[in-house]
Formats: structure tokens, C-alpha cells, sequence
């Protein structure tokens, strides 16, 4: 019995594979937009169930080969988007300028108790609260990110504002508070299942998550925002040089608050 099993595994091993393989050529053969056979009937093509062959399609999505909409199907994917490093945008302003429409769906937007983090990175006092806003945000109706931004208490008005189809830097403008310098560091992970929900990916995508402290003109803190992209659609670029041999030692480097 142990015998038949394990060549049960290798025969599924085996397809699993050999639809790759097919659905690769596909993919290097066609342009972005082509839409692929369905599950089914890669499942008939292949003699396979419909949960083997998803299984194959999956892992060509966690790479960003494919993608999917919903009620449509599965089509080869955009190539990431490329952002270069040193300039501050808004994912407004950042989409505005490549030609693609932002929006954003609200997750949630309101006053509550600030995290360690937010209180490190906001500076805020011990009983204070801050307005927390999380939301999706798309490109050309694609979810390409979540974010969750942290702001100053005096910052509540921006709640009043449309933070669906507006900017939120705009609205804290408009209010008074003008964003102008910026320090963050990216990091990874996978999503949860909540993530991948939200983002419509494979649980256990990889995320790139970008964190940043903004502060206003007089070094003040005015913003704490994570925003996690889906890594096979967004890409920062980076550019270094060779660093001479009188450079301050890493550990003056900044480092992520504590």
C-alpha cells in the first residue's frame, strides 16, 4: 500500500509539472492580457482534478506570471510597476503619474489607541490616541497594496474628508499639515489570509512592506504608515554607489524605531 502511494505522489508531482511547463509556454507565447484556459479545462486536457490543476495555476500566480479577476478567469499578468528611489509621492500622486487611476476601498477609518509603534513613531503622549485609516489601494481598479497610516490626533478632520477617491496627503494639506520629509526601510513577508483576501492572491504570497515616518517642515511627526504591496506588482528600484573609505561606521545608520 505504502508502495502505491508513494507513486500516487510522484504521478501528481509529475502533472503538476507538466502543466507548468504547458501553462509557462503559454504564458512566454502570449501578451499581457491573454486570458488562460480555465481550471476545468485544464483538468480535462490533462485528466487531473480541479483542484490539481488550480494547484499548478497558483504557483504560477505567487510568481506574478498570471493573475486573475474575479467572474473572468486567469490572464497573463502585467509586468511590476517600477518606482525609483528619492522622491516622495502619495500612491496618488505615484499612480497619477504613470497614467493609471487610483482609488482606494476603506477598511476602516477612525480615533483609537495607538500601538507601541505609532506612539514611538508619532511621539505621542502617554494617554493620547491617533487616527488610524486602512485601506486598499488599487491601480486601475487592480489591488496593488494595503495600507494602514497612523496620524496625529490634530489630524482628525481628514476622517471628513473622501479618502476613497482622494488623496489623503491633498486633504492634510488642505488642513494645514504639509508632509515633507520622509524616512522608512522595506521589509518582507507573506500574506495572511485576510491579505490575500483583500489583495486577491495566494495565501503566503510574497508582500513587500514598505514603512514610512513623515514629518512636517519643522521635523515634526505627522505620519506613520506601513503599506504592504504585492511583491510580483510593485518594485522600488535602488541605486549605490561605492562608499568611500571615510564614511561613517553602519551602526550610525538609521535604524527602524524600537
Amino acid at each position: 500500500m505504502k508502495g502505491a502511494g508513494q507513486k500516487k505522489t510522484k504521478k501528481i508531482e509529475h502533472l503538476y509539472q507538466e502543466i507548468e511547463d504547458w501553462l509557462r509556454k503559454r504564458v512566454a507565447q502570449g501578451k499581457t492580457g491573454d486570458f488562460l484556459p480555465s481550471e476545468v479545462d485544464i483538468a480535462t486536457k490533462f485528466g487531473v482534478s480541479r483542484m490539481t490543476a488550480r494547484h499548478a495555476v497558483m504557483n504560477l500566480m505567487r510568481e506574478g506570471l498570471v493573475d486573475r479577476k474575479r467572474g473572468a478567469g486567469t490572464f497573463i499578468a502585467e509586468k511590476p510597476l517600477h518606482r525609483r528611489e528619492g522622491i516622495l509621492l502619495s500612491f496618488t500622486e505615484d499612480m497619477a503619474r504613470r497614467g493609471l487611476e487610483p482609488s482606494s476601498t476603506m477598511i476602516s477609518g477612525k480615533i483609537e489607541a495607538p500601538s507601541k509603534s505609532d506612539k514611538s513613531a508619532l511621539k505621542l503622549e502617554k494617554e493620547s490616541k491617533c487616527v488610524v485609516v486602512k485601506r486598499i489601494r488599487l491601480a486601475d481598479n487592480r489591488p496593488l497594496a494595503l495600507e494602514r497610516v497612523a496620524l496625529v490626533p490634530a489630524a482628525k478632520d481628514v476622517l471628513k474628508y473622501d479618502l476613497v477617491n482622494g488623496s489623503l496627503h491633498e486633504a492634510l494639506r488642505h488642513m494645514g499639515f504639509a508632509p515633507y520629509v520622509a524616512n522608512g526601510w522595506l521589509s518582507a513577508r507573506v500574506a495572511t489570509a485576510s491579505e490575500a483576501k483583500y489583495l486577491e492572491i495566494p495565501i503566503k504570497s510574497p508582500l513587500l512592506v514598505e514603512t514610512r515616518i513623515i514629518e512636517d517642515k519643522s521635523g515634526n511627526p505627522l505620519e506613520f504608515t506601513e503599506t504592504a504591496y504585492v511583491a510580483t506588482r510593485y518594485v522600488v528600484d535602488i541605486r549605490l554607489n561605492f562608499a568611500p573609505a571615510f564614511i561613517a561606521p553602519f551602526n550610525a545608520a538609521p535604524i527602524e524605531p524600537a
